[in-house]
């Protein structure tokens, strides 16, 4: 007995070590959505450069930030992926832990917090992606003003204020065009109510597949996604900056406190900033926190500067302090 038991101890053990390794080789990012600024191409790319795989999620940046309270006595994720406003809450909270990575002195002071909770890896300005063919003949919209008006009643999407980065980076964008500020946001309020008459479409996580489709054709959403329908997906899409104004923003990434795969965590973030994942970022006509990884042919692709003239900044903090205030007020007085 015991001569045929040793050898299956032994092929258990083996088994028991490949999968330790295959575990090691690891790591879990909370929203990094294939269909997103090319997370698809990111996520192939650090598993053939490191060797560590990261599978894809659809989380939205306050699904994800809900997500590491709920389980901050047993984190499952170790980094995370979401607007600036969301990684210094979830560095307010505690939810995530100091990392440097490779790189960090290159990272302007205005995008990284002091301690390394969070660093921008790329930004994107906030304007309509819009599928001209799925307008059957109206205007191309210019204006916030134009969202309002009744030839386009279920036309209009933007994604969940309460809930999706994005949907927050509108309503501050359009309070601020309108003459609003982050102490004040009856101006997005007001909109957002008189939109309604539009039917518009809410959903809660990306809806590039929608505009491509038709079913939404006007979207308020990021110049990299609508740069990425017409010029990778060859449709009919053109991206506004709409005439009042609008706001550029970064995305940040954060390690997890005690993260089960910490060192698998640290290796993606490093490689995000590297010279080849700051490139896919930049051929996914994103603005990458290294200006110098974007190519003449991608910058070639993008609205003029004069265009981009109209797109200012916020502050950030202020923007985030002011986040959960806005949220509960858009659940109260629009939905």
């Amino acid at each position: 007995m015991k001569h045929l038991l040793k050898p299956l101890l032994h092929v258990a053990a083996l088994s028991l070590g490949l999968v330790a390794s295959a575990q090691a080789q690891n790591a879990i990012c909370y929203n990094c959505p294939p269909e997103w600024a090319d997370w698809g191409t990111q996520l192939r790319n650090i598993q053939e450069a490191t060797g560590i795989t990261v599978p894809g999620d659809n989380k939205n940046s306050g699904q994800a930030l809900a997500s590491l309270a709920a389980e901050r006595q047993n984190p499952v994720a170790d980094v995370v992926y979401y607007g600036v406003s969301f990684g210094i809450q979830a560095a307010q909270d505690n939810l995530v832990t100091s990392y440097k990575p490779a790189r960090w002195d290159d990272i302007p002071a205005g995008l990284k917090d002091a301690d390394g909770k969070w660093f921008a890896i790329h930004s994107g300005t906030l304007g309509f992606m819009v599928n001209v063919d799925a307008l059957r003949g109206k205007p191309v919209p210019q204006s916030w003003a134009d969202l309002l008006k009744p030839e386009y009643k279920g036309m209009i999407g933007y994604l969940d204020p309460a809930s999706a980065f994005v949907g927050y980076v509108g309503a501050v964008a359009l309070n601020q065009a309108l003459g609003g500020n982050l102490d004040n946001f009856d101006p997005a309020i007001g909109w957002f109510q008189q939109v309604q008459a539009n039917q518009p479409i809410v959903p809660k996580q990306t809806a590039y597949a929608r505009v491509l489709s038709g079913e939404i054709p006007i979207l308020i959403d990021y110049d990299f996604n609508a740069y990425r329908a017409k010029y990778k997906d060859e449709s009919n899409v053109e991206f506004v900056i709409p005439q009042e104004g609008t706001i550029s923003i970064p995305y940040v990434m954060s390690l997890v406190s005690d993260a089960p795969h910490a060192d698998n965590g640290r290796k993606v973030l490093d490689f995000v900033l590297s010279d080849q994942g700051q490139a896919v970022w930049a051929n996914a006509f994103l603005r990458p926190v290294f200006a110098s990884a974007i190519s003449p042919e991608a910058q070639s692709r993008f609205l003029p500067d004069t265009e981009y003239a109209r797109a200012g900044t916020v502050d950030y903090g202020k923007m985030a302090e002011a986040q959960r205030g806005f949220s509960t007020r858009y659940s109260k007085e629009v939905h």
